[in-house]
């Protein structure tokens, strides 16, 4: 009972040290405790011979680098110039570099001096990062270690504005709570850890769950974390607001509310949404906003999507500009200092719908200095330019990027390189005041992520050509002509974005079987020839001698064979369908057996990297529970978010897919397997397979393999070099012969 007291007295103490958490948007002060913490973070052996000054300017942020003495002097505004100022000298003076796939931090003994002064300014006001997505397709099993390590990359790279969506479920199950609700009513309401972005945005209730109070309790620990590093580094987290999601059970309470069923039509149940008219509606959103500020504080920016890829009942402009007023004043009523951050993927998804008339209607609602809209994929389609810069409001350019975490190697370079400060350049865009990342996902393609953030502290394009060299030597230690061949091809083959496509070529491999080259959410279509990818494998393979020392080389060799392997598997795929076709039973045994043998192979490979091992995800997610039943919970949610995203019946399987060791050989390759028993069969007796038949059987066993607790590696096997070797080997003159043919 004492320990009870206690805990309760140590929790409302934390609670009230964050709702005093409400900072200073400028940020004049820089923590330095907080700054060298970061230093000794990242470079420990090191961090003696850096000096922190502070640095002031008129209110956007900037850094200094200089030595004086046996000193490096990093000057900023604020932790994340401060931060900034350590990666840029890192960068330019040490050649270094710090991604999700492979870290360079080998410094000379002796550290570089800074001959003169260099002083770098944004003219960004802000730097966005995350999407509501990103909490589930990467971020859905993280633990302080990992958040630590992801803040320090978010400051390194001079982001100032992350969504801030951790322990959000708690808020809710207080506000319920503390509304009557009971935790039975709340069972069917909160979803799986692994669905929070749909609970979030209205999307589903329920599926994944139950969700456990402990896990609540201990992301609210989580975020306060989170949040309290975030401050201290000088960010200015975004967290959410009410846009009417309720409970199922609502009505038993307030029988009288006006609700609002929808339906996301994805195999999910229908989710309730309170009228913004309802008197309730305003109550609610205060309601939530100060629990959250109670538990969390605030810097009174607030996330809020209405209608997230769920139409509203009318087009009606007098309807939408009321819907947007409500919207805001929930957040105004609450917190007169409030900024709506509103993520502009609904007039990107649904521009039939979202003319200009009713994205003016919905925007010209809410005053200019209260809101901030997210072109959320300005880098494929920006919705800018035929909004007027959304009617005058603050809006930032977003590179999206990524899909679901597929993963593939894919980038609009061109694109990143310039779109930003053409846009800030034209006097069209009014007024832009950030750039912003907001993929779906992470962890996969970090030269994108390193060009887009490069952004930051300039106004010019980038030169593409300077910047790749530079990130060789960054990346690898050293420039030599066989990585430099290797880049030049990747940048006009796979990171050439074009308009053919709106994300990265899929390989047939992670689709559900079929006799056709696309499924519903397996798009194999190129934007470039895949043999025209091939010499970029030839040069990676003659670098090794070079470069193999290189953590981020080994990732990029590893990935490069993986793509070709990836690519190859559809004209491989074309060889055996051709063959069933012509009823040439041996025929198709061989291509088809081969078809089988690269799954292995590419398991195999990935096998030697951590970044691309299914078993770390499962752990990840078993990791997070006290007991067994909340283990099976967490597993079988990483399982399906991968795999068929719902139920057996679900219409987004493979959406998320994932090329990872474990994944290929226990899911793909068994449905391949399956699914040639069928067509061998076909074949025998003189018949057309049944591929409507095979799928409907297929979703069975894919439902028994969501719901298996099979351990898979945490730890590499193999060496990726002598691997990349093999396999260059094996198939480099047969895949070049396929394409020739």
């Amino acid at each position: 009972m004492k320990k009870t007291v206690l805990s309760r007295c140590f929790l409302f103490g934390l609670m009230l040290s964050c709702a005093m958490l409400t900072i200073n948007p400028l940020y004049a002060q820089v923590n330095k405790e907080a700054s060298y913490a970061l230093i000794k973070r990242i470079i420990p052996q090191h961090a003696a011979a850096f000096a922190i000054e502070q640095l002031h300017t008129d209110g956007k942020d900037a850094f200094e680098v200089e030595s004086r003495g046996s000193k490096i002097i990093l000057r900023g505004n604020n932790g994340v110039a401060i931060a900034s100022a350590l990666y840029y000298y890192l960068n330019q003076y040490c050649h270094c570099q710090v991604t999700w796939n492979g870290t360079n931090l080998k410094l000379p003994q002796k550290l570089p001096v800074v001959t003169r002064k260099i002083h770098k300014a944004t003219p960004y006001t802000y730097r966005y990062y995350l999407n509501y997505c990103t909490y589930n397709y990467s971020m859905s099993w993280w633990g302080w270690d990992r958040w630590q390590k992801e803040i320090d990359w978010m400051a390194m790279h001079g982001i100032n504005m992350p969504l801030a969506l951790t322990g959000q479920e708690y808020t809710w199950y207080k506000v319920y709570k503390n509304m009557g609700f009971s935790d039975e009513d709340l069972k069917s309401f909160f979803c799986g850890p692994a669905y929070f972005a749909w609970f979030w945005m209205g999307n589903l209730d329920g599926w994944g769950g139950p969700l456990p109070l402990n896990w609540m309790e201990s992301h609210r620990d989580l975020q306060q974390k989170i949040l309290k590093r975030q401050r201290e580094l000088g960010m200015r987290p975004i967290l959410q607001s009410f846009t009417g999601h309720v409970p199922a059970s609502f009505s038993k309470y307030f029988p009288d509310s006006k609700l609002k069923k929808t339906n996301w039509h994805n195999g999910f149940n229908d989710t309730y949404l309170l009228d913004t008219e309802d008197p309730m509606f305003a109550k609610i959103g205060q309601k939530f906003i100060e629990e959250q500020t109670k538990l969390y504080g605030t810097d009174h920016l607030y996330s809020a999507d209405t209608f997230n890829e769920n139409e509203p009942p009318t087009d009606d402009t007098t309807y939408l500009s009321a819907l947007g007023n409500r919207v805001y004043q929930a957040i105004n009523i609450a917190d007169k200092k409030g900024i709506w951050v509103m993520q502009g993927w609904l007039f990107y998804s649904d521009r039939k719908f979202w003319k200009q008339p009713q994205v003016k209607a919905l925007l010209n609602a809410v005053p200019d200095d209260r809101m901030i809209v997210l072109d959320l994929a300005a880098e494929i389609q920006p919705v800018w330019k035929r909004t007027e810069a959304f009617y005058g409001k603050p809006w930032i350019w977003n590179m999206l990027h990524n899909f679901g975490g597929n993963i593939v190697m894919f980038g609009r370079m061109n694109g990143v390189a310039d779109g930003p400060a053409n846009a800030l350049k034209d006097p069209a865009s009014k007024k832009m005041e950030g750039i912003g990342l907001t993929m779906e996902a992470i962890e996969q393609n970090p030269v994108l992520y390193e060009l887009m953030t490069a952004n930051t502290w300039q106004t010019e394009p980038i030169n593409l050509d300077d910047w790749i060299k530079q990130y060789q030597l960054n990346r690898y230690g050293t420039i030599n002509k066989y990585t430099t061949e290797a880049w030049n091809v990747l940048r006009k083959t796979v990171y050439s974005g074009g308009s053919i496509i709106r994300d990265g070529s899929e390989s047939i491999v992670t689709g559900r079987p079929t006799l056709d080259s696309n499924t519903v959410w397996t798009h194999t279509t190129f934007n470039y020839k895949p043999r025209d990818f091939l010499p970029a494998w030839d040069a990676m393979i003659s670098a090794i001698p070079l470069s193999k020392n290189s953590d981020g080389f080994r990732y990029d060799l590893v990935d490069v064979t993986r793509q070709a392997l990836a690519n190859y598997a559809l004209p491989l795929q074309k060889r055996w369908v051709d063959a069933y076709r012509q009823k040439n039973i041996a025929a198709f045994n061989k291509y088809s057996g081969q078809f089988l043998d690269l799954i292995s192979d590419m398991d195999r490979l990935l096998a030697t990297r951590k970044d691309f091992l299914l078993g770390t995800w499962i752990a990840d997610a078993r990791k997070q529970g006290i007991n067994k039943d909340e283990q099976d919970i967490y597993e079988r949610n990483a399982r399906d978010l991968i795999t068929l995203w719902g139920d057996e019946n679900s219409p987004l399987h493979e959406y998320s897919c994932r090329q990872w060791s474990g994944l290929l050989n226990d899911f793909y390759k068994v449905r391949w397997e399956k699914f040639f028993v069928d067509v061998r069969g076909a074949m025998k007796a003189g018949k057309e397979v049944d591929v409507k038949a095979f799928d409907n059987t297929i979703r069975h066993w894919e439902w028994e393999w969501v719901n298996g607790h099979k351990n898979y590696p945490v730890i590499t096997v193999g060496n990726s070099i002598p691997e990349c070797q093999a396999i260059y080997k094996k198939y480099r003159t047969v895949i070049g012969a396929a394409y020739e043919n």
